[in-house]
């Protein structure tokens, strides 16, 4: 079932993120102007199995004095956050996790970043994300892909990290998405329910990650491909997509997927925001405007993934 969401039209043409063509089955280029984000810090003892956590008080690299920034200022301060390295098959995955307050069981969401890895701005939705009551787990699929062994904030610009994203081996990226989500489902204050949203590239990556991981409880897709409809029989989670209205190419698949995923008998419901462009979750930060298309798109696409998440809480 498909449901339009008017939420103001317009008729502006923002430019798709990247280019149109794949670097590697099921990844999509798209560009991103995300701030790039330090993912190490320094390790603490009393490791749990397969992750190493960090000092939620480490500096991060954004770009600006690396002595400045506290993943925890300004925050709720019942909120907590802290990195953590995911470790599994001799990989070592960052991600950045951000825990709410209280310590009733809920649900933790896995976040993907877009084509340029990790950004600022999908670490304060983390955190938006926690303040509404989830654990949210952001992962540097970049982590260990950098110059010296680094991640997204080693690289030396967002072009070099796109080429490195683009050339990433797809069973890799779906062994560090399983491991981060199979790290989150038994944390003490998880309920055992993992869900998974990607945006750009990462909504692609989450529509492909819903076919490999059958204990995955719900997937949004926020402007990403869908996955190879010969892999689609193995989703067992409902499918949420968020469309910007103006993204035309990401938009073309849409009529096709919901054939291919009413024919499997699979739950697929897309919602185009009209006026909005590609990648309107980020560009959203980018604007003082209330009135922009994109800012819209992101209030009505918040409201929905907080009822959609207390759905399959």
């Amino acid at each position: 079932m498909r449901r339009l969401m008017i939420v103001l039209a317009v008729f502006a043409l923002f430019a798709a993120c990247g280019s149109d063509t794949e670097d590697t089955p099921g990844m999509t280029n798209e560009d991103g102007n995300g701030e790039l984000t330090d993912p190490t810090g320094e390790k603490l003892g009393g490791d749990q199995d397969g992750v190493t956590q960090e000092d939620p008080n480490q500096p991060v690299d954004n770009g600006d004095d690396p002595g400045d920034e506290d993943p925890n200022q300004g925050e709720d301060p019942l909120r907590r956050s802290e990195w953590v390295n995911v470790d599994h098959g001799g990989r070592s995955v960052a991600t950045y996790v951000s825990y709410p307050a209280g310590g009733d069981p809920t649900l933790a969401i896995v976040l993907i970043h877009e084509n340029v890895g990790m950004a600022d701005w999908l670490r304060d939705f983390g955190d938006e994300i926690a303040d509404a009551g989830y654990i949210a787990l952001s992962v540097d699929l970049l982590s260990g892909m950098a110059p010296g062994g680094g991640g997204t904030a080693n690289f030396p610009n967002q072009d070099a990290a796109r080429q490195a994203l683009g050339r990433l081996p797809p069973n890799q990226v779906t062994a560090d998405l399983t491991a981060v989500a199979d790290f989150a489902a038994p944390l003490p204050t998880s309920n055992g329910m993992v869900a998974v949203a990607g945006f750009c590239w990462g909504g692609a990556q989450s529509f492909r990650f819903a076919t490999n991981y059958p204990k995955l409880a719900v997937a949004c897709v926020f402007y990403g491909d869908p996955p190879n409809a010969a892999d689609i029989g193995r989703i067992n989670a409902p499918v949420y997509g968020f469309y910007g209205g103006t993204d035309g190419r990401i938009n073309a698949t849409i009529p096709q997927t919901e054939q291919l995923m009413g024919n499997a008998g699979k739950f697929y419901e897309a919602v185009i925001y009209d006026g909005a462009g590609h990648a309107f979750m980020r560009r959203a930060t980018e604007t003082a405007n209330p009135a922009d298309p994109n800012v819209l798109a992101r209030a009505a696409s918040w409201q929905r993934l907080r009822t959609i998440l207390a759905d399959h809480n």
